[in-house]
């Protein structure tokens, strides 16, 4: 399998995300525990979009100088069409996120924490995988039939599960961790055990990551197919992917308050998953241009975007979490009254009970 990567792009990229992660840790235990403001999750959103951007345009310039510009302008257009349905996905993997930090009722000031960790582990396993995926098509080409099969099967998934509540309490993993673990009943600021009544345990906030860890699997195992459906070339599969997540906590604070305004981006999802998954199951029969994959993914994200905005969710009530939002209080503190939310303050916050 070719690549346009050269070791000296290569080493420039790996630079650069070591650099912005450290900057973005470094960033975080300097400002501590705390909560982040509409604003700052916006103008955080606004950098890394505009990073991914300027890095795709110093990509079209460097490469039009090295191969010419008919590569240069495909491969501007395979990382732009990538990042795009890589960043929608990641708009779903944001609602999953928002539902466990709800379930777990997990103070908006450690969310930051439990999503710079899950980060981490997204770009481990992204990496992995697309390696992985990559030696897999090299080896075996019948496994581009078996990849688009699953976009499309995972697509018409998709359509039909959308409106339905997931049902937290019987999820497999949930219950195989409580079989395991001793949890506490509360959370301890943002450690991951604690000391209760004698006995350590593990705090709800350690609960949360694995399960953050388990959602980045699964994501994973969707999006990597949907990325080879748009290019075969690693370097490219990679960074589109790579950008996409490096603005994830960032966009997650910014739409967790929105995300029943989307509510039917899911539609739009499962028709982009079908329409690359059915590229890719044609790859030998006829070659979808990848300008046509960018102009689907983009009128179908947009128009679903838009009809979400314009047509209000039928027969679903605000949920308690969208209703306290608007009201203006702790999204994620469902407490009983003042004094909890002052112990909360302290930091020893007591979990809902979910045993």
């Amino acid at each position: 399998m070719t690549t346009t990567g050269t070791p000296m792009m290569w080493a420039l990229f790996a630079a650069f995300v070591l650099i912005a992660l450290l900057v973005d840790f470094f960033a975080m235990e300097k400002q501590g525990a705390h909560r982040v403001s509409m604003k700052e999750a916006a103008i955080w959103s606004l950098v890394w979009v505009a990073v991914s951007f300027v890095f795709v345009g110093w990509l079209w310039w460097y490469l039009g100088g090295l191969h010419g510009s008919e590569v240069a302008d495909t491969k501007a257009l395979e990382f732009i069409t990538g990042y795009l349905v890589e960043k929608a996905l990641a708009v779903d993997n944001i609602f999953v996120f928002l539902m466990v930090f709800t379930y777990f009722a997990v103070p908006a000031e450690y969310q930051k924490r439990v999503l710079m960790i899950g980060i981490l582990g997204a770009l481990v396993l992204r990496a992995v995988m697309i390696l992985v995926g990559a030696w897999l098509i090299a080896q075996f080409h019948w496994i581009l039939y078996l990849f688009g099969a699953f976009l499309v099967f995972t697509g018409i998934k998709m359509w039909l599960a959308t409106g339905q509540e997931p049902d937290l309490e019987a999820n497999p993993a949930l219950k195989w961790i409580r079989g395991h673990m001793k949890i506490a009943p509360g959370y301890d600021g943002e450690k991951f055990f604690t000391v209760h009544q004698g006995v350590r345990m593990a705090t709800p906030l350690f609960v949360v990551i694995l399960l953050i860890g388990i959602v980045d699997v699964i994501f994973a195992v969707d999006s990597i197919p949907a990325i080879f459906a748009i290019t075969m070339d690693p370097f490219i599969v990679l960074t589109s992917n790579v950008f996409a997540i490096l603005g994830l906590r960032a966009m997650y604070f910014l739409l967790a308050g929105m995300h029943e305004r989307f509510h039917l981006l899911s539609y739009g999802l499962a028709i982009v998953l079908v329409f690359i998954g059915t590229k890719m199951l044609l790859i030998d029969v006829y070659k979808i241009p990848v300008a046509w994959s960018l102009g689907v993914t983009l009128a179908v994200l947009a128009v679903t975007m838009a009809l979400s905005l314009k047509v209000p969710p039928k027969g679903k009530p605000p949920s308690k979490y969208t209703v306290e939002l608007q009201q203006g209080l702790r999204a994620t503190l469902p407490f009983a009254d003042k004094r909890d939310a002052d112990e909360a303050k302290k930091g020893f916050i007591a979990a809902p009970p979910y045993k």
